[in-house]
């Protein structure tokens, strides 16, 4: 049994960016296919699939430019299971001035910082992506 699954997943996607794979494979669930949902939405991942079949799966495909450089400079996970990160929506941290991305996981789903200061909504900081 695995204690923090999302954490996981940023080591898994951290790994395959500094091997160069095009994508990676991971156990999947809803919360790790949100944060996949939001990293593709921002620009982070091209392409991810879960299936529904069990055990799930997730696959991301993972985004270079044509220096083979990965769009993903820095992953960090913010609020942990033994420590939990929440923020008010005057609280949510600009990433690298504005240059990265905060996902939190708000009453209304997750949703990137941006998108969570747009909606006045506040909640638990998961992870920051630069």
């Amino acid at each position: 049994m695995m204690t923090d699954p999302i954490a996981d997943m940023l080591l898994r996607i951290r790994n395959a960016m500094k091997a160069g794979h095009p994508s990676v494979e991971m156990p999947g669930s809803r919360i790790k296919g949100e944060i996949a949902r939001v990293m593709k939405a921002e620009g982070y991942i091209t392409e991810f699939t879960i299936t529904n079949t069990v055990p799930r799966v997730l696959s991301i495909d993972l985004k270079y430019n044509d220096a083979s450089e990965s769009a993903i400079r820095g992953l960090r996970r913010e609020s942990k299971p033994g420590l939990r990160k929440f923020c008010g929506v005057q609280d949510i941290p600009s990433v690298l001035g504005g240059m990265g991305t905060a996902i939190l996981s708000t009453s209304g789903g997750v949703v990137s910082g941006k998108e969570a200061r747009r909606r006045k909504l506040g909640g638990e900081l998961i992870c920051t992506i630069w």
